[in-house]
Formats: structure tokens, C-alpha cells, sequence
């Protein structure tokens, strides 16, 4: 008797050995249909792999993430039959699944590939997907699968660092692939196909090795999936903050200055301000301190609080002074030197919880092919805060924080998201700091907080912070993307570090709790993604710029100035258009640059004291004295 455990709890028996489609045919016809992969005891399989002994069971569709990652794996065994076919002499090496679609890294020797070749790889694909020839997984002994690729050093590498029995290939039609398995049924599934792009990738990620040109592909099994998300892949173009930042002249960046060192001009430096008066706003109502610390701390600083044996060896290189020995960092992190902001003072538990708070410039050493725009540099400022108490404060002050992030998202538009539980992973210790049940402690601190704020939560192991685990909020945007934004963690460990002690009632020393949080995470990241996310049309109170004014001749530029200083008078910015155009152009490039208002004046306003107002994708909205236009403005701009 085999016993299967379904997701629910529920179990079902069979008398022999049976397979996830057998089982699926047991629950119903339409789901056997439907199923594509299955997960057996938390490892992903095929749906016709016997199952022998008591299991659990996840039956998998093209709905669930796991099912895609079949579909797009074995995808990638399509592409790699079609590269093969017309480039015969190309070595392949691997092809995995991705978050969107899959990849497949390839040696293509003295022939290259293009983009004019796509469209007769996708052909081919299609053409070999609709054998529906089965997947089919077996065992290969080392020695054979050597043998199998003696010519071939990628796939050779690979199997030299497994052993006997870890080893299979998988095969479908007349091609035949080194493969770990997770596929789904026959290739008839795969109805549509599009290869994305080529670029060049070093062999396992390290620039030493040979570069390989990287093949992106995505696959669906209908052809409007594929429609639809070529569409959203062009809106994603569109919206690229890149493009927008250069459009609205947000940010640059210079060779001279570095790569992934962003320069923000000023409107981009006024949009950063008002995020950052934002949010010290609500962090001075919730009984924040606001501290500042250098940009550069001596390595030991880095030494005692861990991160110089994490991450010294990929990050900036100490600087030299002239003393002999004397070596600096530039800061990669602003929580050491807010332990040892913590201890200037001599604490007692009725001081408890200090909460420091600062927007922190760090710097953080980013392989060059690895810097995209703003969401991934090698400078950039966290809304950073370290808040230290008692362990009996610890959850009150991280259902606080919670609290604080989400006032910050909804405010800023992003109420999609879901809650990530970050853990350690238990079968990696080495790789994190502190004592076990230091660690029981955090890990517990966060679940317990997340479940009595009633947050929607998944858990990763293996994606803590070395220090401690932590709460990532991972955040949809307008085209169903998750980003990774705010992030709340605890840490037991740091205090310990340094020393770090406060008085109890006891009048004994105790350690305190550490809690580090970043509401936006970076602001560099935020505000590439908040870009992205509102296409540029921030929110009004956000805008760097809410108006222009738009005289309709140079006779009335000076009532332009006029109504602009009133305007100023009551922290409402914006420009005037005072270029010898007609007024409809003025209008159509504001609508361009995404200004909020355009404020129209000539002979008639300027008599009456009045503007003519027009919104941003709204039209005219008629007359108003500046007074009534700011009543409205201020109503329409609140938080």
C-alpha cells in the first residue's frame, strides 16, 4: 500500500506503485488533463515517474510557478535541439529556467549567432515540438556520460564534479541532454515560442572563462500567452526607468565619474528630497533619532562586525593612508557604525528603544556586467534604521516598523505585494554568524509579528542577511512584476559583536536587540521602480515639478513670475514656459515631460487675478484665482 499526501492534508491509497498522473486521474479527469509537473517529497519530477513509497505530493499546472519552470526548462532542451541542427559543431553547456522564460549558454566556435537567426531557430522549435515526443529521464554512469561528451569540456566539467548515481540524461525525439530532470510530459504541449535575445556570458558567471553567447527564450502553451506578453514586454519599454530618467532628466551617469555611480540632476535630487522629508516626517512621529556617519570607517570597524570575512574580497579595497598599517573602507553598510553610535552612551532599559535613523550613502563593489540603471549600482543611499531593545519590546517594535512600511507603500501607490520570511539555511550554518539559538530567537520574533499582522507570507530558506533573518516585502507593480523593497530583520548577533549592553531593572548588564529596516530598501532602487511602476506620472505631492506656467505672449511673463512666487509661497514648485512658441506646442510638451498642471495666463487672468488651469490627461478645468487653484491643489496632493 503506497499512501500519497496532497497539499490539504488529505491522503490517498493505492496498492501499488503509482505515478502523479495516476494520482491526478484519481482526484479527476479535467486536473490530469491540466497537470504538466509534479513535486514528490519537495523535488520536482516528472508526472509519469513511479512513486514506491509513502510520499507528499504537488501536482503541478502551467497556473503554478513550479509548473512553468518545467515548461521553460524543458523549453530549453527545444532550443538547444534546434541550435545543434543548424549549428552542428556548437558545444552546449547549460539551460535552465529563469523567472520569465529560459536560457540556454552555448560555445559556438567560429560561427556566431544573430538576431536575424531567431526567427529560424523559433521555426524549428515549433516545427520539433510538434512530434510530441515524450521526455524521457534515465541514469548514465560517470563513465559513460565522460564519454558521452568527451568533446565536449563544459558538459565534461560538469559531470567531474558528480558521482555515480547522481547522473541523467534526458532525451526527447533524436536529441539527447546532460539533465538533473523536471520536465513536463511530451513537447506538444509547447505551442508558442519567441527567442528574446543573445548575449555574451562568461562560463559559470567568472570573467577568467571563456565567453559563451546566452540565448534567451520564453515559450507558452498558447499563442495569445505569447501575444500578451510581448505586449507587456513592450509597455516594459516603454516604462524602462532608464529611459524615463533620461526623458525626464532624473539621473546620468558618467564614464569619468565611474561606472554605477548615478548622478542626479536636479529634478531627480528634488524628487529624492521630498521622498526623504516623506519619510523623516513619519519617522520623527514615530520616535526616531536622526544620526549621521561617514562615508569611510577603518577595516576593523568591518573586521568586528562581520562584513569584511563576508564580503571583503568583492567589495572595495581598503584605502591606504600614509601611516603604515592604517587602512580605510569605504562604508558598506551603515550598521556598524550605528553600534557604535549606540555606544556613546551609557544605557538603562527605561532609555529603551533607541531608534537611530539616516539616509545613508553605502558603497558596494557590483561586477560591471551585473549594474543596470538604478536598480543595481555600486553607490546608493538606504533609508537606513537600527532601532535597539529590550527582547520584551522586540515584537511590539517590529509590528511598529511593519506598520511604518506599510503607510510608506500604500502612500507611494504599491499595495501588491506579499511578505517574504527570510531564513538561514539550516544545511549551511557556515555562512552566517551567532549561535543557534540566537538564531531560534530572531527567526521566531519575525514569524510571530508577520502572522499577528495578518501578513500574506512565504518562506525561503537560505535568504537571510549573515547577521539574521529577515522580513522582505516583495512588491507587484503595474505590469506584475515583483521587486524586492522594503526589508525589516532582526539580529541578535551585532550586539554581541560589539559589545553592546543596556542596564536592566536588575541593575545588571544585558544585551539589547537589534533591528535594522529600510522601508525603500535603496533610493536609487525605489526610484527606479517607482518610475517604472507610475511611467513617470508620480504622485502630485511627489512631482519635482507641479506646474508650469504657460504666459500665452512675453507681455505676460512678469504675472507668469507673479503667480509663480504665490505658488512657491506655498511649497507648490514648478516652472514657466516663457519660449517664444505657440501655446499649444507649450502644451503638448508639457503633457510630455509629465507635468501635472499647466497654468495658462494672458490679457483676461491677468486683469481678473486668475490662471487657466489644465491637468495632465483630464483637460481644461476652467478658471480659477490662484487662491482657489491652491485650496485645490492642497486637497488633491495629500498624503
Amino acid at each position: 500500500m503506497v499512501k500519497i499526501t496532497l497539499p490539504d492534508g488529505s491522503v490517498r491509497e493505492f496498492e501499488s506503485a503509482v505515478t502523479p498522473v495516476d494520482v491526478a486521474k484519481s482526484i479527476s479527469e479535467g486536473l490530469a488533463r491540466n497537470v504538466i509537473s509534479a513535486m514528490v517529497n519537495g523535488t520536482q519530477t516528472e508526472i509519469n515517474t513511479p512513486i514506491s513509497t509513502d510520499s507528499t505530493l504537488q501536482l503541478l499546472t502551467w497556473n503554478d510557478d513550479l509548473g512553468k519552470k518545467a515548461f521553460w526548462h524543458s523549453s530549453a532542451h527545444l532550443l538547444a535541439q534546434a541550435i545543434v541542427e543548424f549549428y552542428p559543431d556548437a558545444k552546449l553547456t547549460i539551460g535552465p529556467a529563469i523567472e520569465n522564460g529560459f536560457y540556454y549558454d552555448v560555445d559556438f566556435g567560429d560561427e556566431s549567432l544573430s538576431e536575424k537567426d531567431f526567427d529560424k531557430i523559433e521555426k524549428k522549435m515549433l516545427e520539433n515540438a510538434k512530434k510530441n515526443s515524450t521526455f524521457n529521464l534515465y541514469a548514465v554512469s560517470k563513465a559513460d556520460a565522460l564519454k558521452e561528451y568527451a568533446d565536449n569540456p563544459y558538459k565534461t566539467e560538469l559531470i567531474s564534479n558528480l558521482n555515480d548515481g547522481e547522473i541523467t540524461f534526458c532525451s526527447h525525439d533524436n536529441f539527447t541532454d546532460l539533465c538533473r530532470g523536471g520536465h513536463i510530459p511530451a513537447t506538444g504541449i509547447v505551442k508558442a515560442v519567441k527567442i528574446l535575445n543573445a548575449a555574451g556570458a562568461y562560463w559559470r558567471g567568472d570573467e577568467k572563462n571563456k565567453q559563451l553567447t546566452r540565448v534567451y527564450g520564453i515559450s507558452f502553451p498558447k499563442q495569445k500567452d505569447l501575444t500578451e506578453y510581448l505586449e507587456r514586454l513592450e509597455e516594459a519599454k516603454r516604462r524602462d526607468h532608464r529611459k524615463l530618467g533620461k526623458e525626464l532628466g532624473i539621473f546620468a551617469f558618467s564614464e569619468k565619474v565611474g561606472a554605477g555611480l548615478p548622478l542626479w540632476l536636479p529634478k531627480g535630487a528634488a524628487l529624492r528630497k521630498k521622498l526623504e522629508n516623506f519619510l523623516s516626517e513619519a519617522q520623527k512621529k514615530s520616535g526616531y533619532e536622526f544620526v549621521m556617519s561617514p562615508h569611510i570607517g577603518a577595516k576593523e570597524l568591518y573586521v568586528t562586525s562581520g562584513h569584511w570575512d563576508k564580503y571583503g574580497a568583492d567589495s572595495f579595497q581598503p584605502i591606504k593612508t600614509p601611516n603604515e598599517g592604517e587602512e580605510f573602507m569605504l562604508k558598506p553598510m551603515n550598521c556598524p557604525h550605528h553600534c557604535e553610535i549606540y555606544k556613546v552612551g551609557q544605557w538603562s532599559y527605561k532609555d529603551l528603544p533607541k531608534r537611530f535613523a539616516e539616509f545613508g550613502t553605502v558603497y558596494r563593489y557590483e561586477q560591471s556586467g551585473e549594474l543596470h540603471g538604478l536598480t543595481r549600482v555600486r553607490g546608493f543611499t538606504q533609508d537606513d534604521a537600527h532601532l535597539f531593545c529590550t527582547p520584551d519590546q522586540l515584537l511590539a517594535e517590529f509590528e511598529n516598523v511593519i506598520d511604518l512600511t506599510l503607510y510608506v507603500f500604500k502612500s507611494l501607490g504599491f499595495e501588491d505585494f506579499v511578505t517574504q520570511v527570510s531564513l538561514r539555511d539550516p544545511d549551511k550554518k557556515e555562512k552566517y554568524i551567532g549561535s543557534d539559538e540566537n538564531w531560534k530567537k530572531a527567526e521566531d520574533a519575525i514569524i510571530q509579528a508577520a502572522e499577528k499582522k495578518g501578513l500574506k507570507t512565504i518562506v525561503e530558506y537560505g535568504e537571510a542577511a549573515f547577521y539574521g533573518p529577515k522580513l522582505d516585502f516583495m512588491v507587484k507593480d503595474a505590469l506584475g512584476r515583483s521587486w524586492q523593497l522594503g526589508t525589516i530583520q532582526v539580529d541578535y548577533n551585532l550586539p554581541e559583536r560589539f559589545d553592546l549592553w543596556y542596564t536592566g531593572s536588575d541593575n545588571e548588564k544585558h544585551r539589547p536587540v537589534m533591528i535594522h529596516r529600510a522601508p525603500f530598501g535603496s533610493m536609487e532602487r525605489f526610484i527606479a521602480i517607482l518610475l517604472e511602476n507610475t511611467a513617470g506620472d508620480f504622485p502630485l505631492w511627489l512631482a519635482p515639478d507641479q506646474f508650469t506656467i504657460l504666459p500665452i505672449s512675453e507681455k505676460y511673463v512678469d504675472y507668469a513670475k507673479k503667480v509663480s512666487q504665490l505658488l512657491e509661497n506655498h511649497d507648490i514648485c514648478g516652472l514657466i514656459d516663457d519660449r517664444n512658441e505657440k501655446t499649444g506646442r507649450k502644451i503638448r510638451d508639457a503633457e510630455m515631460k509629465k507635468l501635472p498642471f499647466m497654468l495658462i495666463v494672458g490679457e483676461n487672468e491677468e486683469r481678473d487675478g486668475t490662471i487657466s488651469v489644465r491637468r495632465r490627461n483630464e483637460g481644461d478645468l476652467g478658471t480659477m484665482s490662484v487662491e482657489d487653484f491652491i485650496a485645490y491643489f492642497q486637497k488633491e496632493a495629500k498624503i
